[in-house]
């Protein structure tokens, strides 16, 4: 089984397929106002897709933070299809574009460690790409949910 990276350009096919990925995770996005504003800002977003035979099982949306900063807005891989390397290859493709936009650093937002498992395994995940911790904002979202921002380097 064999996929590939295609970036979508069309903001209703990037609405659509980001909801039919966060629907198949409901351990990181159950809350269905929360779920509806990623699906909703990815239309805007540049964004890419990983599909295996003509099916979307993962993407990734990214947005401009500042002239030199990006962020990995958000991510999904369907469940099925976890730790096959579709997220690190979507992650790629992405920071790919983004140096080639002359971006600087990528930041990407999660729970921080020690709360739920699902986030601890993101930000290991992420950790493994290249990330590291810069700091924890308590109450950006709310006390149970502390925000830890992660930080790259890539140019």
């Amino acid at each position: 089984m064999t996929g590939a990276v295609r970036a979508v350009s069309a903001a209703a096919e990037k609405s659509a397929i980001a909801r039919e990925v966060l629907l198949d995770l409901p351990e990181w996005f159950g809350v269905p106002e929360y779920t509806q504003e990623y699906i909703t800002a990815c239309a805007a977003l540049p964004f890419w897709t990983y599909e295996i035979d003509g099916e979307a099982v993962g993407f990734i949306a990214r947005k401009e933070t500042g002239s030199v900063a990006a962020e990995l807005f958000v991510m999904g891989v369907k469940k099925a299809h976890h730790r096959n390397g579709i997220g690190r290859t979507l992650f790629g493709a992405m920071r790919e574009d983004a140096k080639a936009r002359g971006y600087q650093f990528l930041q990407v937002k999660t729970v921080d460690e020690g709360h739920y498992k699902e986030y601890d395994d993101t930000r290991l995940f992420y950790e493994s790409l290249g990330f590291q911790k810069l700091e924890v904002l308590p109450d950006l979202w709310d006390a149970h949910n502390p925000c830890l921002i992660m930080v790259m380097y890539i140019q």
